[in-house]
C-alpha cells in the first residue's frame, strides 16, 4: 500500500506533462489564426486570436500551480525534479508565445482595414509562420520522446527563420515609399519580430530536452560565444 500514492504522483506527473505539451497545440492553432489575419487583414478574426490567449494563459497557471503542489507534497527524486522543472520552463515558453500570437493580430487594427500591402513580404511572413509552427511540432515531439537530436536540430531550423526575418527587415528599409506604405511595412517588421521570438522559444523547449536528459542544462546557442554554437 505504500507504493500506490506515489504511483498516483507518477500519474499525475504524466498528466501534467501531457498538458503542457499540449499548450503547444493550442499555440499553433493561435499561430495559424494569426498569419491567417496578415494574409487577409480579417479584424474580426484578430479579435479572436486575442481573446482566445485566455486558454492558453489558463493553461499555464493551471499546470504550474499544480506542479507547484506537487513539490510541496511530494518528495520528487532527482529526475522528477528535472522533469517538474522543465515542465515549468516549457508552460512558461507556452505563454510567451500565445502572447507573440496576440502580438501579430494587435497589428491588424493598427494597420487599418485596407493597408497597402507587398506580396513578397507577407510570402516571407507566411514562411516564417510555417517555419514557427514546424518548429513548435518538433519541440513538442522532442520533448515527448525525450530525443535530444531532434531537439538540436531546431537550431537549424531556427537559423532559416532568422534569415528570413532579416530579409523582411531589408524589404522594409527598401520599399517604404510612402507613410501609408511603411507604416505597414514597419507593422510586418513586428510580425515578424514576432515569428522570430516564437522559434527562439521553440529552441528553449529543446534545450529543456537535454537537460532532462543528461542533467546538464546547456544552451545549443551562445550569441556571447557564436563560435560555440551547434
Amino acid at each position: 500500500m505504500a507504493t500506490e500514492p506515489r504511483g498516483e504522483y507518477q500519474e499525475q506527473l504524466r498528466d501534467l506533462e501531457t498538458s503542457a505539451l499540449g499548450g503547444l497545440d493550442l499555440v499553433c492553432s493561435a499561430l495559424d489564426r494569426a498569419l491567417e489575419v496578415v494574409q487577409h487583414q480579417d479584424v474580426e478574426l484578430a479579435s479572436m486570436v486575442i481573446n482566445d490567449d485566455d486558454r492558453i494563459d489558463g493553461r499555464y497557471l493551471e499546470v504550474h500551480q499544480t506542479l507547484l503542489s506537487l513539490l510541496a507534497t511530494q518528495a520528487p527524486v532527482a529526475t522528477d525534479l528535472r522533469v517538474i522543472a522543465a515542465i515549468m520552463h516549457v508552460m512558461k515558453c507556452v505563454e510567451r508565445m500565445g502572447d507573440q500570437c496576440v502580438n501579430i493580430a494587435k497589428l491588424v487594427p493598427l494597420a487599418g482595414h485596407e493597408p497597402p500591402t507587398d506580396p513578397e513580404v507577407l510570402d516571407k511572413i507566411a514562411a516564417m509562420g510555417g517555419q514557427a509552427k514546424s518548429q513548435v511540432q518538433q519541440s513538442k515531439a522532442a520533448f515527448a520522446g525525450r530525443n535530444v537530436d531532434l531537439a538540436e536540430d531546431l537550431v537549424r531550423q531556427d537559423n532559416q527563420i532568422n534569415r528570413l526575418n532579416r530579409e523582411v527587415f531589408q524589404l522594409a528599409l527598401v520599399r517604404g515609399d510612402d507613410p501609408d506604405r511603411r507604416e505597414w511595412l514597419m507593422h510586418m517588421m513586428l510580425a515578424a519580430r514576432a515569428l522570430e521570438r516564437i522559434g527562439d522559444n521553440a529552441v528553449d523547449i529543446g534545450e529543456q530536452v537535454a537537460f532532462v536528459v543528461t542533467g546538464l542544462f546547456r544552451e545549443f546557442t551562445d550569441a556571447s560565444h557564436p563560435e560555440l554554437a551547434r
